[in-house]
């Protein structure tokens, strides 16, 4: 089983002194608490005089396991996607801040999908490559972590896992160039929506897995030869020609494939209720610029950014920097991606496209309501604070970033990005009435930082200018690409218990 997969909360004592959470939200069954005493820590003097820096061995433990329920699903299903060795880096959000290049104002990290950048689409997402050996589409990214030593010329010692700086970070400029071009491209062209089928399953039988997934395969191929069908024949054929040549077609074969999930489930005991609410499709609405965001700009809190439509400064040099956001980029020794079950009972599917943040990337602008306590060290993981660690030799560095997991059913985003998708209850890990439990998203970024620089104070994640690379700004985005097929394997691997790894 992977590191970290463990169901928690952290109950609340103090506030910390960095203002990282005024209040600790549920995480998937984990919460944070502070130590009494100083907060964050048990006595440890500051780090380098920085106050940022504690020594991890003395902080309390503070994670605190939520007892699974009688009917808790308590499987896990480990996505590989790699640790961004094809070096995919830019300043952009597509969820937060769409349409904005640079508009970050920080770096940020990707594995997954590799397309994404500020004018991704759903469309552009969907059509692209991935770091992932099972073909998931999915864009998962946060914040780079940077070592910035004063003797340091940025050029790194080449074996710590650096960026791989120089040519690359202008590779990457002109790539991204040539993905918003295609995104855009791509958005002007015609598609169809349809609504998801596996969201709508009941607990697939394991007998039935393999025979269900392939009508769900055959869902997602059915869209995309109709979007095929209808740029070959644009300008043919009057207003109706899409309706009558495309649309009615399509929905006549997605209504034989759902009949034949349902029949599959029926032969295995398992009643489905009639769906041929699903099968209608739609030409989606072309004014609809890039990921669908709920309209606003955001980091976290609802409240709009101020400037975000204006220009930003661009990365410069081998390491990708900006002003506050200085020094090499440390390419995480491990990414572990891991979607878990929950204590409450089982979960459903997450829709396609759904957007999902963790963290709050402004805390001292927003306020610290959303932050969470996201640092810890190997072997040491009963307890999180929201300062930089300093780990005992040997020990990496660790980011364990947990998301959301109660889903309103209804929206794949929100104007604030939370409003959809919120934290169970941090006792008992229950969704709030109106939402239904889905995998759980948990992120962990494992760092091989040498002890000294820990101890100097000279590590530090990106983060907004306001922030000053502020710990507590740690924060974490993931937009759910993947096929319905998948999705499908996910859901039954957690409800079924088992650990499963692709």
């Amino acid at each position: 089983m992977p590191r970290n997969q463990g169901r928690h909360r952290v109950t609340r004592r103090t506030k910390l002194a960095t203002g990282a959470i005024a209040l600790a939200l549920a995480v998937g069954g984990l919460a944070v608490v502070t130590t009494a005493g100083d907060p964050g820590r048990a006595g440890a003097d500051d780090t380098a005089g920085d106050p940022r820096y504690v020594d991890i061995t003395t902080v309390a433990p503070n994670v605190d396991p939520v007892p699974p329920g009688a009917d808790a699903s308590t499987g896990t299903f480990t996505v590989d996607c790699g640790r961004n060795e094809e070096g995919h880096f830019n300043a952009d959000n597509v969820i937060a801040q769409p349409g904005v290049a640079n508009g970050a104002q920080h770096v940020h990290d990707y594995v997954g999908n590799l397309s994404t950048n500020s004018e991704s689409t759903n469309e552009s997402l969907a059509a692209a490559e991935t770091t992932c050996a099972n073909g998931d589409l999915s864009s998962y990214y946060w914040p780079v972590l940077r070592v910035n030593t004063e003797a340091g010329d940025g050029s790194g010692d080449g074996d710590r896992g650096n960026a791989g700086p120089g040519k690359r970070w202008r590779d990457e400029v002109r790539r991204n160039a040539s993905l918003r071009s295609r995104a855009l491209d791509r958005l002007r062209l015609p598609r169809v929506e349809c609504p998801d089928v596996v969201t709508e399953l009941p607990p697939v039988p394991d007998a039935a897995m393999g025979q269900v997934n392939r009508e769900l395969a055959s869902l997602d191929r059915q869209e995309a030869q109709a979007d095929r069908r209808i740029e070959a024949t644009r300008g043919e054929g009057g207003p109706d020609f899409v309706r009558n040549a495309v649309l009615g077609p399509l929905e006549a074969r997605r209504a034989a494939t759902i009949d034949r999930i349902r029949t599959i489930l029926r032969r295995f005991g398992q009643r489905m209720e009639e769906l041929r609410r699903l099968v209608p499709c739609a030409e989606r609405d072309q004014d609809e610029g890039g990921i669908d965001n709920g309209g606003e700009n955001s980091e976290g809190d609802g409240a709009p950014d101020g400037g975000q439509d204006g220009e930003f400064a661009e990365p410069q040099g081998e390491n990708f920097e900006l002003p506050g956001n200085e020094g090499e980029i440390q390419r995480a020794a491990d990414v572990d991606i891991t979607f878990r079950g929950s204590p409450a009972g089982p979960v459903s599917a997450m829709p396609r496209f759904l957007r999902v943040l963790t963290g709050q990337a402004k805390p001292t602008a927003n306020g610290d309501a959303l932050a969470r306590p996201a640092f810890s060290c190997e072997g040491f993981t009963d307890r999180l604070i929201d300062r930089y660690p300093v780990c005992p030799e040997g020990s990496d560095v660790l980011r364990i970033h947990d998301f959301p997991s109660c889903w309103d059913g209804e929206n794949i985003d929100s104007p604030n990005h939370r409003d959809h998708i919120v934290f169970p209850d941090e006792e008992t890990g229950q969704c709030p009435d109106g939402f239904t439990a889905v995998p759980q998203l948990r992120i962990t970024l494992s760092y091989d930082i040498p002890r000294e620089v820990q101890e100097a104070g000279q590590y530090a994640i990106d983060s907004f200018p306001e922030e000053n690379n502020n710990p507590a700004s740690d924060h974490d985005d993931f937009a759910n690409v993947m096929t319905q097929d998948i999705m499908n394997r996910v859901v039954n691997c957690i409800n079924d218990g088992e650990t499963c790894r692709e």
